[in-house]
């Protein structure tokens, strides 16, 4: 059976308030853990107005508490805005208070904009030291070393899970040479995802983290009992990302009916090409839809991610891809 997985960046609607979006996303997470879920993963963003998951790890321990069984974890940490040593305590105390139950994906990008990256105290001029500070991380996370000085406590021994996150090759190769689990960003980026996939299974050195390349395919998922509503669902997430391409972000728009009436074609044409790793419709229509992209990439994981306006529907969605994966694991 291809494991399945949730990520949410806990968003906020056009109508609501972070704390709504918080409430509902331990809802979710809930919910998820009850539909056979693997993963619940929360992303950093910053001064992100449509986003209540900056704070990345404290919404994992939230999420944590709530639930008994369910992986909770970062997809992901933003690892540029962080000291490596802060993230390991950060989550070696999840780990700690959550054992066997926290992963840590690990992203390169700022997750912002340059005028929040140097509120973060990021230069944006600095020399790439990711693959070092990753390293740095597992440090922190594995066995001591007998002349080790500095270490994360809690954190040590607690051997956290890492993944590299990305949407280019530059993740791809870096996952490789690690020996580590590898998610491509194909729910917002899929311009280099055959290539990504291709390059991290061709290069991969195992490790004593992963003997295998183990990848994770991101798939947006707007799902729904008619074929209508689940395009209906998609516009909340066409006019959002059309307003984030435009530098106007904002809460997670309401839906509408049609929606080449609210975007230019030229601007519909890129959204949808973003956004062309998902599956819409209903049941039957997103068994499909999830077949063929695991024939074209053979994904060892899939993670569905799905920013939809009203809770209840987005409950029934995520309900519906857990179907379908239970579906095509029976029929195989």
């Amino acid at each position: 059976m291809t494991t399945f997985s949730m990520l949410d960046l806990s968003p906020i609607v056009e109508g609501g308030t972070p704390a709504d979006s918080l409430r509902n996303t331990l809802d979710l997470a809930q919910h998820a853990e009850r539909w056979g879920y693997q993963r619940f993963w929360l992303a950093e963003h910053h001064n992100m107005p449509g986003i209540a998951s900056a704070a990345t790890s404290v919404v994992i321990g939230y999420v944590a508490a709530g639930t008994s069984t369910i992986r909770v974890g970062s997809g992901g940490v933003m690892l540029p805005n962080h000291a490596p040593l802060i993230i390991a305590e950060h989550f070696g105390t999840l780990a700690t208070l959550y054992p066997d139950r926290i992963d840590l994906g690990l992203g390169r990008a700022p997750g912002t904009d340059m005028g929040t990256a140097r509120a973060l105290r990021r230069g944006m001029d600095q020399i790439d030291t990711f693959p070092q500070d990753v390293m740095e991380l597992i440090g922190f996370l594995g066995d001591a070393t007998p002349d080790q000085r500095v270490r994360a406590i809690p954190g040590q021994g607690t051997k956290v899970p890492i993944w590299i996150l990305g949407s280019s090759l530059y993740g791809a190769q870096l996952a490789a040479h690690l020996g580590l689990p590898y998610a491509f960003a194909s729910h917002f980026a899929p311009a280099a995802l055959e290539e990504a996939v291709a390059l991290y299974r061709h290069r991969f050195e195992p490790s004593a983290y992963l003997a295998e390349p183990y990848f994770m395919l991101a798939v947006n998922v707007f799902a729904a009992d008619d074929a209508d509503k689940g395009t209906f669902l998609k516009s909340s997430m066409q006019q959002g990302f059309a307003r984030l391409r435009s530098g106007q972000p904002g809460p997670l728009p309401r839906p509408v009916d049609d929606i080449t009436a609210h975007l230019d074609p030229a601007v519909i044409r890129m959204v949808d090409q973003a956004l062309s790793c998902s599956v819409v419709g209903t049941p039957d229509m997103v068994v499909e839809g999830i077949e063929q992209l695991m024939a074209q990439y053979a994904p060892d994981e899939i993670i569905f991610n799905g920013p939809i306006h009203d809770h209840t529907a987005r409950l029934r969605s995520f309900e519906i891809a857990a179907s379908a994966m239970q579906s095509i694991s029976a029929n195989r």
